[in-house]
């Protein structure tokens, strides 16, 4: 979606909510908030930190904005340095990594009784370390299954049920693999969210990596297969044009995993009918990992106390629904999401209910300190396996290797 598009829905959220309660003024404080974006972002940003100053009048916040990547590489030297904003942005899966320049929120949540079953459990879980809560999420979501309702319905295929499984997903994938098209699309993270949904663990129970665990290294070579033997998806490739997404938007793949963040520009790329579905399940139960974003206090800060405030606005309702309304986020807080499914989800078949599912059917997603080397390790010898230049048994076997 346009950024105006964007902007002009989040006005309109912002003037159809009842004004936020503007508190006494006290000495002014300048808070940094690190965030990470691009240059199209920061009117969004610059809208949530003037909701701030709205409640309250003393307190300015300043979005420094980096892009993803410079984001990440940066945040440890602003750390060590003392550079660090009072305001920091995390990302679910780098809490274990990072958790340490934020400061706990527990002491700050029991002072004023704030409540957080307001947000989606697993978002808040993965907001936190070792039971302590470390920021509050403004987005959450599980990994899902985008795919082509028109191609679907020409192949005769009926869209998937919530709970379809695995045998189902290669069948579609097969049956639509066609005329120099694919049925999926494959990319590196596909590997960690499908295979845990198939019911596998790549911890074991002291949440060490055990990545040739025998459940694993099934649940990875099946959907490896589909890529090396099955030819039901092209090789994973580096260029934005032959990407998952890439394919998928131009037609040439009827599948593609993905989650809630890019629903509403995916469904802006497509001249398609598109539905999304729950990854598909194994022998058992249906099972399905979250992630998310959020903000945190840093460790660092001289602004505690008012960084806590504008931190409780900027995850609050009004900001929820702010971003909720221009299809930026689902929110994580519950009670907003269905802004974002009035925007980004407004026509996409099967999304309440496959994200509803999800939902109800999460499990934790166990991270350590090492994560970040893992997803990295994976990025790059699970193409061996897939051009048949390895096997999926002795990719998994090296990857292990390298890792604590």
């Amino acid at each position: 979606m346009k950024l105006t598009v964007i902007l002009a829905a989040a006005a309109m959220a912002a003037s159809a909510l009842v004004p936020l309660q503007v508190h006494a003024q006290d000495a002014p404080v300048n808070l940094v908030w690190q965030m990470w974006g691009d240059e199209k972002d920061t009117p969004l940003w610059e809208s949530l930190a003037a909701l701030v100053t709205e409640e309250y009048p003393n307190i300015t916040v300043t979005p420094q904005i980096s892009g993803w990547t410079d984001y990440w590489t940066r945040l440890p030297i602003l750390a060590s340095s003392g550079q660090i904003g009072d305001l920091v942005a995390m990302q679910s899966m780098r809490m274990p990594s990072f958790y340490s320049v934020l400061e706990p929120l527990d002491s700050y949540f029991a002072t004023d009784s704030f409540d957080v079953s307001a947000f989606e459990t697993s978002i808040i879980g993965g907001l936190s370390h070792e039971g302590t809560h470390y920021a509050l999420p403004y987005d959450v979501g599980p990994w899902l299954v985008f795919y082509n309702h028109d191609k679907f319905a020409a192949a005769g295929l009926a869209d998937p049920a919530m709970d379809w499984t695995f045998d189902d997903f290669k069948a579609a994938a097969l049956k639509l693999s066609t005329d120099g098209n694919y049925g999926y699309a494959a990319q590196t993270f596909d590997f960690i969210a499908a295979p845990v949904a198939l019911g596998a663990e790549y911890f074991n129970d002291a949440n060490a990596f055990d990545l040739t665990n025998a459940g694993y290294v099934d649940a990875v070579g099946k959907f490896v297969d589909l890529v090396a033997v099955d030819k039901a998806s092209p090789l994973i490739a580096s260029g934005a044009t032959d990407s998952a997404y890439g394919r998928f938007s131009s037609g040439n793949a009827a599948m593609y995993i993905d989650g809630p963040w890019s629903l509403i520009s995916t469904q802006g790329a497509v001249d398609f009918k598109m539905g999304v579905a729950p990854l598909p399940r194994g022998d058992g139960a249906s099972r399905f990992i979250t992630a998310g974003s959020g903000w945190g206090i840093s460790a660092a800060s001289k602004n505690k106390d008012a960084a806590y405030k504008a931190l409780k606005v900027l995850t609050g309702p009004k900001a929820a629904q702010i971003l909720a309304s221009g299809g930026r986020a689902l929110p994580g807080r519950l009670a907003e999401q269905s802004y974002w499914y009035d925007v980004a989800a407004k026509d996409v078949i099967g999304a309440r209910e496959a994200l509803t599912y999800a939902f109800e059917h999460s499990t934790p997603f166990r991270l350590n300190d090492k994560w970040n080397e893992f997803e990295n390790l994976l990025t790059q010898y699970i193409p061996l396996a897939l051009n048949g230049d390895s096997t999926t048994q002795a990719v998994l076997a090296d990857i292990q290797s390298q890792l604590p």
